[in-house]
């Protein structure tokens, strides 16, 4: 499968928003795959890396959201977000990611998203306390906690530190079958779709978490094992977001 192609800049396709990823946090477990792929949208098929299935919790902050023909406005552009996904292929090509839940602490944006991007958003109550106790690390307190729609409950509360090298991912590796996805699968009455995104590598660290405490995969229908997860760190990405197109196969 073709991993190198999806994360290019693309070259016919016009950009519709701009974005500041940053303090981003990646959380996997191997889960069963069986279970998993039953609560896909037909067309999608479970993407894994030496037969494992993943399942990612990501929190995060989004600064400068906006469309590309307006500038940034705040608080409206800049929200945290925690995403909660797994890895997917269309066909046997174009592995991308798809989204059980996007929480978002802007009302808006959660609206706008779940209108025009047909994607499972929900406005949840976050907070994020980013500290850097010397120049090379970081440590930081996340809080995330559902407020609409259902299903409820659906929280995260992270602790971690970050004081590691920065080592992007390389094509092969575990990491950069987690990380490095630059397409997004949606589905709306019968239809799928899919988008793009593009930014350059993520400056990949590993992440210690001092404690977790989150019910967000349980509300998605997900059993996750009680280890610990893998933990990798992203200090930001600044990146363009593509149109979504509706694929083949749709009713």
């Amino acid at each position: 499968m073709d991993r190198i192609t999806p994360t290019l800049k693309p070259t016919n396709q016009r950009v519709v928003q701009r974005q500041r990823w940053a303090n981003l946090l990646f959380l996997h477990w191997v889960v069963d795959a069986e279970p998993l792929q039953k609560i896909l949208p037909p067309g999608l098929t479970l993407d894994t890396f030496e037969g494992k299935a993943y399942v990612g919790l990501v929190p995060f902050t989004m600064t400068g959201v906006r469309p590309v023909w307006a500038p940034p406005v705040k608080p409206i552009s800049n929200f945290h977000e925690t995403n909660l996904r797994t890895y997917v292929h269309f066909n046997g090509e174009n592995p991308g990611v798809w989204f059980f839940s996007l929480d978002a602490a802007n009302s808006l944006a959660v609206k706008i998203a779940r209108t025009f991007w047909k994607l499972p958003y929900h406005r949840a109550d976050m907070t994020m306390d980013v500290q850097h106790p010397t120049d090379t690390s970081t440590r930081v307190h996340y809080v995330t906690r559902r407020m609409w729609p259902e299903p409820l409950p659906a929280e995260c509360r992270v602790d971690y530190t970050v004081d590691s090298p920065v080592i992007p991912a390389t094509p092969g590796t575990l990491e950069h079958f987690l990380a490095e996805r630059y397409l997004l699968y949606a589905y709306r009455d019968g239809a799928l779709y899919r988008g793009q995104v593009y930014h350059t590598p993520y400056p990949l660290q590993v992440s210690e978490v001092q404690s977790l405490n989150e019910s967000m995969v349980r509300a998605a229908g997900i059993n996750r094992p009680d280890a610990a997860p893998l933990s990798h760190y992203a200090s930001e990405v600044d990146v363009h977001i593509y149109g979504l197109n509706k694929l083949p196969g749709g009713s």
